[in-house]
């Protein structure tokens, strides 16, 4: 492996924005940028009840952890786990081994996401804060003393909620969107076309996905995992057929969120299937690339939930048996990397011809950064690859779980189906949501939840 090819297979994928628009000249100034970038967490006592609290608290401390440089502090983090997530076992052993650094005391200089019942007067100017309600969540400024309920069970509304508090923080940060942090932003996963806010009826959670069949474990991949592994489960098990061929590299550290240092360098599907495992859940690893030659077996999972970014695969999704596909995508360069587009097929147009366009865009190297680079090693293949690396941010992944989970516990539980959604974090305001028919009478399998 040459010099290069080193750097990008250990770049910092959020950093590298600062790469691509030009604002540093040198991976060293883009990491000194993001150095400069931290969070605080200040967290209420009745954290200890709710687990969809805690599935917010420890998205955001998994996700800033890996995007914020400077670092993540965590107040008021207690009490028992009301998530299953091995090895931790409990609250503070959790937020710490996430990345977060447990500390007592309130800094009102610091960005600080509040999650829960916390003395406010004690915050500085810019907190916001989490709230959800059943199938809703979002955050909102803590000024502007909005709250809903913050009741219910379904632990992908608070990912939701965690993934978008640090999202509003990190474009504050960057003042990329001046309006981040002064807004109310949030979805209604059970019904998105909704205003999340007035946190109207949705079904009562009492079953969930007895399996999936998981394509691609990068970003995305992990981020449905992750989501999955906060629902509530006890000690069933899902099962899971986990595939992709990729070896982790020490880039999946600052995008994925089940990626730590001690898997670096193993396959992704085995480091996978050991976190799922340890978690109680049932899988089957398959290491090859998706195509179109083969077929779903009758007993294994006949929904896929893809995560690739590969436009060929994703054309073939329909030509393998499964009986639904859920699958996400997400933007790539520093004014896109916020987007989330999401499908569900069979639909009204197949996705052979929703991917039929597979042409590469050609990648820039003009940015000062890339020119130096390419003035010191006289490799322009190796810039290139350098260049070409997607941003990404784990936030934006997690909140793109949120969604494609929703859809799955939505088609277990009977509800409406979206055949497409579009959204950018930047202004949820703006998403585009196209309901589709019916599915056809169809069991994906189901168990109970646990009490």
């Amino acid at each position: 492996m040459t010099h290069l090819e080193n750097a990008a297979d250990r770049l910092n994928r959020t950093v590298k924005i600062a790469l691509d628009t030009g604002e540093a000249s040198s991976i060293e100034e883009a990491e000194r940028i993001f150095a400069g970038y931290r969070l605080q967490i200040v967290v209420g006592a009745d954290i200890a009840q709710k687990a969809v609290s805690q599935a917010a608290l420890l998205t955001a401390v998994n996700c800033a952890a890996r995007t914020l440089l400077g670092g993540v502090t965590v107040v008021g983090a207690a009490g028992t786990l009301r998530v299953m997530l091995p090895p931790f076992a409990n609250v503070e052993h959790a937020v710490a081994g996430l990345g977060g650094r447990l500390v007592e005391d309130i800094n009102p200089e610091t960005p600080t996401l509040v999650i829960g019942d916390v003395d406010e007067a004690q915050l500085g100017i810019l907190a916001i804060r989490v709230t959800f309600a059943e199938w809703c969540g979002g955050v909102v400024p803590v000024a502007s003393h909005v709250r809903l309920a913050e009741t219910g069970a379904f632990t992908p509304a608070g990912v939701l909620a965690g993934a978008l508090g640090v999202s509003e923080i990190f474009q504050r940060l960057r003042d990329g969107m001046p309006m981040a942090c002064r807004r109310a932003i949030g979805l209604d996963l059970w019904r998105p076309e909704r205003d999340w806010l007035r946190c109207e009826a949705a079904a009562t959670l009492d079953r969930l996905p007895s399996a999936a069949w998981l394509v691609g474990i990068g970003n995305l991949g992990q981020a449905y995992l992750w989501t999955l592994g906060l629902l509530p489960y006890g000690s069933q098990g899902v099962e899971l057929v986990l595939q992709d061929v990729d070896v982790l590299a020490p880039s999946n550290l600052s995008t994925s969120l089940l990626t730590t240092q001690g898997c670096l360098g193993l396959r992704k599907t085995r480091a996978m299937a050991d976190w799922a495992e340890t978690r109680g859940f049932k899988t089957v690893i398959i290491e090859r690339s998706f195509s179109a030659d083969f077929r779903v077996g009758s007993r294994e999972p006949p929904v896929a939930l893809i995560g690739v970014d590969n436009a060929l695969a994703r054309q073939s999704i329909e030509e393998v048996g499964f009986e639904r596909v859920i699958e996400a995508g997400l933007g790539g360069g520093p004014q896109d990397f916020l987007g989330i587009d999401l499908h569900t097929f069979p639909a009204s147009k197949p996705a052979c011809e929703v991917w039929r366009e597979t042409a590469a865009s050609e990648i820039d190297i003009g940015q000062p950064a890339y020119k130096a680079v390419l003035e010191r090693s006289k490799d322009r293949c190796g810039t290139v690859r350098l260049a070409g690396r997607t941003i990404g941010a784990p936030f934006v992944g997690a909140a793109a779980a949120s969604l494609v989970i929703a859809e799955l516990v939505r088609l277990t539980l009977g509800g409406a189906r979206y055949e497409m959604m579009s959204c950018h974090l930047r202004d949820l305001q703006g998403r585009f949501v196209v309901g589709g028919d019916p599915w056809p009478a169809f069991n994906p399998g189901s168990i109970r939840m646990a009490a």
